[in-house]
């Protein structure tokens, strides 16, 4: 009895967290159907009183959202191949491989880890105003590419993989690459789904960074461009709540499609010591 009453309990926490973590989204979604009018209203209400669909159609013709959308889609993208790659191979370096100082440099890595990254902003900033990166995709990649968060995962990942498997593909004759490629990266597959969420919703939501590197308003991205919505006296919040509602279409299709498998990533690399 105890433990049915608990588990109900439990339960029923977890409902209503739920349910006030989809609240402001489901908000924002109602909102994005109103009129700036209603939205400014002293009387509130959750369900839009006069529905209008004008803002989306606003926001397609009149704010150059496609341009934007493509340019943090290319820019999510990359970032997300370029460290799942990284962090997959430095992870299994780590893991695999006896040289000396690895353990140290696997405590330094994971040090990084504690360091904001709002202290870093300055020094990377000059140094890409040295190398003459500024208004450059490179500037918001290259500082990007190696993750300590992914590589870490993915060395506890690498751990559940037995090196008889390894050791028989060398005998074989395979390389090392060939050993990377064809034999590890198909049984990291859970792991690479969730490190690649994590750094798609990192570089999709990513601000500060773009805000400062990129000055041309063709190269810019979606969630710097949405202060477009913000004037000096006033604020669309209609057409914002419409662009930030298509904003995260990518992000929740791309988690619906593999939750399943960044639920067992995660957990997999938890239990992993």
């Amino acid at each position: 009895m105890k433990q049915k009453v608990g588990s109900a309990s439990l339960n029923i926490i977890l409902i209503v967290c739920s349910v006030l973590t989809i609240l402001p989204f489901l908000w924002m979604l109602c909102s994005s159907f109103k009129t700036n009018a209603e939205i400014n209203a002293l009387a509130q209400t959750f369900l839009p009183q006069n529905f209008t669909a004008q803002n989306y159609a606003d926001v397609l013709q009149k704010f150059d959202f496609l341009r934007y959308f493509l340019n943090s889609l290319f820019y999510a993208l990359v970032i997300t191949v370029v460290t799942v790659y990284t962090s997959a191979l430095a992870g299994f370096v780590l893991c695999k491989y006896r040289f000396k100082g690895r353990q140290m440099l696997f405590t330094l890595i994971l040090m990084t880890m504690m360091v904001p990254g709002v202290v870093t902003i300055i020094p990377r900033y000059s140094m890409m105003q040295f190398f003459g990166w500024l208004d450059t995709y490179r500037a918001l990649i290259i500082p990007s590419v190696f993750t300590p968060f992914g590589i870490f995962m993915m060395r506890q990942a690498c751990t559940s993989i037995p090196n008889e498997i390894l050791e028989a593909a060398r005998i074989d004759g395979a390389n090392e690459f060939y050993t990377f490629h064809r034999i590890v990266l198909p049984q990291l597959r859970n792991s690479i789904v969730s490190i690649s969420i994590f750094q798609f919703l990192w570089a999709w939501d990513d601000y500060l960074w773009p805000y400062l590197i990129i000055r041309s308003g063709d190269k810019q991205l979606l969630s710097v461009a949405l202060n477009l919505f913000s004037g000096r006296y006033s604020t669309d919040y209609a057409g914002l709540f419409a662009a930030t509602a298509i904003a995260i279409i990518p992000v929740v299709i791309f988690y619906i499609i593999f939750q399943k498998r960044f639920v067992e990533g995660v957990s997999a690399s938890a239990v992993k010591g």
